[in-house]
């Protein structure tokens, strides 16, 4: 089994199409992507017991009390620690293993992610039918945690390396999964929910199990149709362009252990942390921003939001769940469209449109907001969240481009620590800043400026830190003999692959792997769009 998972064993022969390895990364990313949409199990999950109303617990049972409890049904606070924990362990595992995953291969990688995710899942079912919160905080959670981690970092070094003529398209296009994963399984989870609940069931175990065995199923799928290119292998026609000694992209390498003393590492960090704690602050407040700033006006009532009856309030919460399902279509849009582009603007270039566009949008949607154009402010916030997934997608290959492509999938790893950190950044910035605004009487729908604002203050520090990036000095460059020894350790060396036989794809065959990861693209897009036509309506 160990050879069946072997990095020597999914070595690609001369004839192989390269285009057959992003579906796989896809199957993988729609996957785990999944953890994005968790929140539509959190009001059902809030009255598992209750079934029809919450059975709230009394005054005397503590937070780890309710983790263990069977009497009382848990908070939405309490749940909500189950997305904490899933970004937290993402990049912590991703930092950890990263290392490893260069030396095992992305097959091996991807069959550990399949496991922990899918288990994660099985592990969370049985959490529900028991009524034990602790173990979907352990299975979803942490064991889930780590199979997001693995799964998302294990395609990012093959790619680069069968795409060395587009690095920013092909990370772009396996990222894209990731954040395209809960337009998939939101509404996939809705609709087996309400197929499984009963007058004593909310569904939602069975619902944790199903989608559990599925993902395992296609990212076990996914993770064996991965294959890596031959030592020295590049496209056909295509020749390396040649360093100038001024230009951002290497054709050095540095070890995994050296690019963090590296001042580059630290300042692309703070560029992958800042971007994203802008982001993924709005991510989180999209819908309540949308419904307290504009209140009666999504529905043609002249009252802010607290003025609105029970029926408008409902109407108006319709939009705002429009409203977040459109933002996570242009985060999609954004993954690969700017990860493309920047293959043609560069990866420095591409963050200053990042962080100087984003630093303008942000300050011109209290502008927007106060004019009282919902198009206007939606249209501002959706060029926002395509510069949000673009920071996730241009990373790998601007990490590629400054340390080469030896170690690239194990220092994305370390680096993706950012992204724990922006996690709670983000959101404690947005949180807090919003409630200390109301607690100083500022009404609801002006409470968001401040917080935009300093957003983008973050964002010019960002810009700074990008502005700071040159390429690495010579010194922390592997030497030939450190970059030779690398390569037989991590069964990469030409002797070991000159056997690989050839591999004649077919098209028919790259056609229909396309067209398997494209159908639930598309449906997930398709629902999306449905529920964001209601915005303007």
């Amino acid at each position: 089994m160990a050879g069946f998972f072997s990095k020597e064993r999914i070595t690609a022969g001369p004839g192989y199409n390269r285009w057959l390895v992003p579906p796989a990364a896809l199957a993988v990313h729609l996957s785990i992507g999944m953890a994005y949409g968790f929140s539509v199990f959190w009001l059902p999950l809030s009255k598992a017991l209750g079934i029809h109303e919450p059975l709230a617990c009394g005054e005397d049972i503590s937070f780890w009390m309710r983790a263990v409890t069977t009497t009382c049904d848990w908070k939405v606070s309490d749940l909500g620690w189950m997305y904490t924990l899933f970004f937290v362990f993402l990049g912590s595992s991703a930092a950890v293993f990263g290392h490893w995953l260069e030396h095992a291969g992305p097959r091996k990688a991807g069959a550990v992610a399949a496991v922990c995710w899918g288990g994660g899942l099985l592990i969370s079912a049985i959490g529900v039918y028991t009524h034990q919160l602790w173990l979907m905080w352990l299975g979803s959670g942490v064991i889930g945690g780590i199979g997001l981690g693995l799964g998302y970092i294990s395609p990012v070094s093959t790619l680069i390396k069968w795409f060395p003529d587009r690095r920013g398209m092909a990370t772009g296009m396996a990222i894209m999964g990731f954040g395209g994963g809960a337009m998939i399984g939101a509404p996939l989870a809705n609709t087996l929910m309400n197929h499984f609940a009963t007058e004593t069931s909310i569904g939602v175990w069975e619902t944790f199990a199903t989608m559990g065995v599925l993902y395992f199923i296609a990212m076990m799928i996914g993770s064996l149709g991965y294959r890596v290119p031959a030592h020295d292998w590049k496209p056909e026609g295509w020749t390396p362009p040649v360093s100038n000694g001024n230009s951002m992209i290497t054709q050095h390498h540095v070890h995994v252990n050296r690019a963090h003393k590296t001042p580059q590492f630290w300042l692309l960090w703070w560029v992958l942390c800042l971007n994203v704690s802008a982001g993924i602050g709005v991510i989180g407040m999209a819908s309540p921003m949308l419904q307290e700033v504009f209140g009666g006006q999504l529905i043609d009532v002249p009252l802010k939001l607290a003025e609105l009856d029970g029926d408008q309030k409902l109407q108006v919460a319709a939009i705002g769940a429009g409203f977040a399902g459109l933002l996570s279509f242009f985060n999609i849009l954004g993954r690969i469209g700017w990860a493309s582009c920047s293959d043609f603007l560069g990866r420095k270039l591409t963050y200053m449109i990042f962080f100087a566009l984003g630093f303008v949008l942000y300050v011109l949607s209290p502008w927007a907001g106060s004019m009282g154009s919902v198009a206007l402010f939606a249209g501002l916030f959706c060029i926002i969240l395509t510069m949000y997934g673009g920071g996730f997608s241009t990373i790998p290959a601007y990490l590629a481009d400054i340390f080469g492509t030896q170690h690239v999938g194990a220092i994305h790893g370390r680096l993706l620590t950012a992204w724990a950190t922006a996690g709670v950044l983000g959101p404690v910035i947005v949180n807090y800043l919003r409630d200390y605004q109301l607690d100083q009487g500022v009404p609801a729908d002006h409470a968001y400026n401040m917080i935009m604002y300093v957003l983008a203050g973050l964002l010019l520090v960002g810009l700074v830190c990008n502005l700071l990036v040159r390429p690495v000095a010579e010194k922390h460059y592997m030497t030939p003999a450190e970059l030779e020894a690398e390569k037989k350790v991590s069964h990469a060396q030409a002797q070991a692959m000159a056997g690989a036989a050839a591999h004649r794809s077919s098209t028919v065959l790259v056609v229909a792997v396309w067209i398997a990861v494209g159908i639930p693209i598309m449906y997930g897009i398709w629902n999306t769009l449905q529920k964001a036509v209601i915005l303007f309506h």
